[in-house]
């Protein structure tokens, strides 16, 4: 796992400094992105994947370009960086394609849901995560729960980059997928909420929004600190340095929605539940449209919204409210509509997972099941339409 880390830094470093020819459909510009989605693997019976055995291994087998994350169900499909909206749909839809018939012929099922909807109690197996176990504790539970989705973006202005992405977060509500955590019906992006929200305040720098920066030395200088304080945390739990800084750098040291890539080089959006492909593709080809105007437009502090000359984004302390309601409430928010329509967004084209789960309070354990088989099929459905353009 972390030689495929290395060599997809690589890749990125070395697309980012080779001199780009071609336009990028879709976009306006020679911007290279590339997408990391997490998806829940599960049986024919709707039951996750508990066990590593040779029937999950062929999955990985598949393509360098997926990978485990660190509890059994679950696995990352990765992109490599591209530079087209439909380049992306290809090389995800492909890739998905393959993992997809693989798990046919195993009696194995991807899930594009934000959380297991119910109580599930998920075994780490790499030494990362059984440290980080050591210095969250129970706070690791919401982790291991929670499927989103990660774009990079090419680093170019990175603060107008870091900002923009910042006041984007409430875009999250276009692909809500899992209103349950737990057995129990939460918020539209459950597994936002519970990541965010849930954890001891010691851990929620980590893992919150953090407030615009102003220059890419305060960003560093923030990171800096959040490493050093995470770096004393593993002290006090009996880690010792040289095992810290094996496991842990500066930039893996946090993870919160919008994360600035200094090896790969990227701008990193980790808000977005995963979700079906092709409801993550429109957000991301939206999402693109914006971040290659930081080019040449500056992103400035009060009015939302996008002019001719700036993209106007809203005081931090509006966003962090408008954040909230897009967590809780999905684009049922009113107010989260009109905010993402001054921002670009075309509301009317997203039609949320969550919004389509429609039951009680609580979630029985045979109705998650069904629910995970039923979006398993579409899925599968949605893969075809991705592959046969």
């Amino acid at each position: 796992m972390q030689s495929r880390i290395v060599a997809m830094a690589e890749q990125w470093s070395t697309e980012s400094t080779r001199r780009r020819t071609a336009s990028v459909t879709g976009w306006g510009m020679e911007m290279k992105i590339g997408i990391e989605a997490e998806y829940w693997v599960i049986d024919e019976s709707g039951e996750l994947v508990t066990e590593t055995d040779d029937a999950l291994n062929d999955l990985f087998d598949v393509s360098e370009y997926v990978v485990p994350e660190f509890v059994i169900p679950l696995l990352e499909v990765q992109t490599p960086p591209v530079s087209s909206t439909e380049e992306l749909r290809r090389e995800l839809g492909l890739i998905l394609r393959r993992v997809r018939d693989t798990g046919e012929e195993r009696g194995l099922s991807l899930v594009p849901l934000g959380t297991p909807l119910a109580s599930e109690s998920l075994d780490i197996t790499t030494e990362r995560g059984r440290l980080l176990e050591e210095m969250y504790g129970e706070d690791m539970e919401y982790a291991k729960n929670c499927a989103g989705t990660h774009v990079h973006f090419d680093k170019g202005n990175v603060v107008r980059q870091v900002n923009l992405l910042t006041a984007l977060d409430p875009a999250l509500a276009l692909v809500c997928s899992s209103p349950y955590y737990d057995g129990n019906r939460m918020a539209c992006s459950s597994r936002a909420a519970v990541y965010r929200y849930e954890s001891h305040e010691t851990f929620a720098r980590y893992r919150d929004l953090w407030e615009y920066v102003e220059s890419e030395a305060q960003w560093e200088e923030r990171i800096d600190e959040g490493y050093h304080v995470l770096q004393l945390l593993a002290r006090e739990r009996g880690i010792d340095t040289e095992t810290f800084s094996q496991y842990f750098d500066r930039e893996n040291a946090v993870l919160t929605p919008v994360r600035l890539r200094q090896q790969s080089p990227t701008v990193e959006w980790r808000a977005p539940d995963t979700a079906l492909p092709s409801q993550i593709l429109r957000l991301v080809g939206e999402v693109a449209n914006l971040m290659e105007q930081t080019e040449y437009k500056e992103v400035v502090v009060g009015e939302a919204g996008v002019r001719t000359n700036e993209i106007g984004i809203p005081p931090f302390s509006e966003l962090h409210e408008l954040s909230e309601e897009a967590i809780n409430e999905g684009v049922g928010s009113l107010r989260v509509q009109d905010y993402l329509t001054t921002m670009g967004f075309d509301v009317t084209r997203y039609h949320p997972i969550s919004e389509r789960i429609e039951h009680g309070w609580t979630l029985p354990d045979g109705e998650a099941r069904r629910i995970r088989l039923e979006y398993a099929d579409l899925l599968k459905e949605d893969i075809d339409d991705l592959t046969s353009v």
